[in-house]
């Protein structure tokens, strides 16, 4: 599992995610469960360098050999003009659309991947989901977000996840610490109110979303600092790393904090990010762009 966290404010928006990768299969005794937890797992994307665009994932690790990071780095190479089979997908810096993006990282990762590596698979397919998050070329005061779900081999998007001048959260993964802390529930009530009070199903679902309303804690505000909605998001994931820790079963949800804050005048920019190598053994290419230095790893 995993726990992704997408906040927008005003200002920008934040995307924020652990980096538990967890390694499912049959046992010993042939019975499905998870066989291994990794650490360091990239689930925060930057889609095009420079470019105020960026995704975070949760769901499956992988498809077939290919790391989701491995993949994204992929498309982003797309995203240059850098990929043979998809020259056309090169985005220009006055003329592209988060939408546009979504739409083609839709098609690159379930449609080109995604769709062939399960076509003759195992029944039950992995599920996989992204937010593709930022600001179109064109001047637009907020920033968009797009949200992608593979359910079982079915995708379902890209579909926005809400108006341009509306401000939330938005999570995948693993988000019961988050239901409970922000919605005052457990995610698993309705079942729970069914089994022991026998109250039907459709009802209890429809007093949970009534209470829901009147017991949601209004942690996001839209005026606040971009500042404090990283460290909002920072919390959430630290959050919800405790729970799946002291929570009985493996701690599918864990190891380092990654965090990228984008906004409409200073662009994408890391907050938190790892490296699986000595940055000072790997200088960086500099070079320039538009009139300013830059830097590319």
């Amino acid at each position: 599992m995993t726990i992704a966290i997408s906040i927008k404010i005003n200002d920008g928006v934040v995307l924020a995610s652990d980096s538990a990768s967890t390694i499912i299969g049959p046992d010993s005794a042939g019975s499905l469960g998870v066989l291994s937890v990794y650490n360091n797992a990239n689930k925060v994307f930057n889609l095009r360098k420079d470019f105020p665009i960026g995704a975070i994932t949760w769901g499956a690790g992988s498809i077939g050999r290919a790391s989701i990071s491995t993949i994204m780095k992929d498309l982003r190479l797309a995203f240059r003009g850098k990929n043979p089979i998809h020259q056309d997908w090169e985005l220009e810096e006055n003329n592209y659309s988060v939408e546009l993006v979504a739409k083609r990282l839709k098609e690159f990762v379930f449609d080109e991947i995604y769709g062939p590596a399960f076509m003759d698979g195992p029944s039950q397919k992995p599920d996989l989901g992204f937010i593709v998050a930022g600001y179109s070329s064109q001047y637009a005061p907020m920033a968009e977000e797009f949200q992608i779900d593979i359910k079982n081999g079915i995708c379902t998007g890209p579909t926005r996840i809400r108006a341009l001048e509306e401000i939330g959260l938005t999570a995948g993964g693993d988000t019961e610490a988050l239901n409970r802390l922000m919605n005052g529930m457990a995610g698993e009530l309705p079942k729970a109110l069914q089994d022991t009070f026998k109250i039907p199903l459709d009802q209890s679902k429809k007093a949970m979303d009534q209470l829901q309303r009147k017991l949601r804690a209004q942690l996001i505000v839209p005026a606040m600092p971009l500042q404090d909605a990283i460290d909002l998001a920072e919390f959430l994931v630290d959050l919800t790393v405790s729970f799946s820790r002291f929570s009985p079963g493996p701690p599918t949800v864990g190891g380092p904090i990654e965090i990228a804050a984008i906004s409409k005048h200073e662009g994408f920019r890391w907050i938190k990010r790892k490296y699986y190598f000595d940055r000072k053994l790997n200088p960086r290419k500099e070079f320039t762009r538009m009139g300013q230095k830059a830097t590319e790893e």
